[in-house]
């Protein structure tokens, strides 16, 4: 008898491998996936401008990317002894004008390269809500504790979110057309939106997804297997929103075995026992097996290496 019910996930007709190279975008669940291909040290890249959660400002920096459009001081502000750019996360705020300046342009030149390389690119959008800077009107990516008086808040409508992310398919595609792009939602719950906000938030970006979606995009259900097959508190972490490391275990698990090639399979057992062996703490460090076990270990690492240059350990 079967007590729960499997989300169908169709195999990827473009599976990855270690060849590809990956470039993910989006919300904080993007860096949890993109955590474990740094794990597994596939060639992957994660949020080069930060954590951004709304489909438009995600398109905004794409569009920079793409256009070659640089930052210049109109675009940044000084605030709290820091400068920022409402385009960007506070990770990458600075105490120099000039620094922030030239940190935000030399990413945009590197993401450029990248994208133009990616075989993938993955964007997991957050949230339909947005906040709207009232002085110039711009949808912002972050408010950077800026006082809430000088936003708007906004539901984009699935019409908004459908240009946009079709926009983003351009602009991406006009640079690399061979790239493959994967689109989900991000699982994490925005209950300060409100609970009914939150699933009203979720299926505008569901709909505008879907109503986009061609031969040369896919959808991955992350959202979906949270909702229905992990459908309970227990997986999630203690602020009751955001998903626990069995739910991103088993989410990834999911996404690998309909998403990367099987070939990929054994190089990612040997990269694991690689990355448990080296956190292994050995009892006595000059004990003649903890030695053995070292030697073995570096012969591992030679060996893949030597196939996969980029692999560093």
């Amino acid at each position: 008898m079967n007590f729960r019910t499997q989300v169908p996930i169709s195999t990827a007709t473009k599976p990855i491998d270690y060849n590809c190279k990956i470039i993910l975008l989006g919300s904080c669940f993007a860096e949890n996936i993109g955590d474990k291909f740094e794990y597994y040290k596939f060639q992957n890249t994660v949020n080069p401008f930060g954590i951004i959660f709304n489909p438009v400002s995600i398109e905004k920096m794409i569009s920079k990317v793409v256009t070659a459009t640089v930052f210049t001081e109109a675009d940044i502000f000084f605030y709290n002894e820091c400068w920022h750019s409402f385009d960007v996360h506070s990770d990458l705020s600075n105490e120099s004008k000039e620094e922030l300046l030239t940190s935000l342009n030399s990413i945009l030149k590197q993401t450029k390269k990248q994208l133009q390389a990616a075989s993938q690119v993955i964007i997991t959008y957050g949230t339909s809500w947005v906040y709207r800077n009232i002085e110039n009107n711009e949808i912002v990516a972050n408010c950077h504790k800026v006082p809430q008086k000088e936003f708007k808040k906004e539901l984009l409508s699935i019409e908004t979110i459908k240009e946009s992310i079709k926009q983003t398919i351009q602009f991406i595609h006009s640079l690399n057309p061979d790239s493959n792009i994967i689109f989900t939602i991000s699982p994490v719950r925005h209950i300060k939106d409100g609970f009914v906000e939150n699933q009203w938030s979720k299926a505008n970006l569901i709909s505008g997804i879907h109503q986009v979606l061609s031969q040369s995009e896919t959808y991955f259900p992350s959202y979906e297997i949270m909702m229905d097959e992990l459908r309970d508190y227990r997986f999630y972490a203690e602020d009751m929103l955001h998903p626990n490391q069995v739910a991103i275990d088993y989410i990834w698990e999911r996404f690998k075995e309909t998403s990367i090639s099987k070939t990929a399979f054994p190089i990612m057992d040997e990269v694991e026992s690689i990355q448990k062996s080296l956190s292994h703490k050995p009892f006595n460090p000059k004990a003649e097996s903890h030695l053995k076990f070292e030697l073995k270990r570096k012969e591992k690492i030679t060996k893949l290496v030597s196939k996969y240059p980029f692999i560093k350990f």
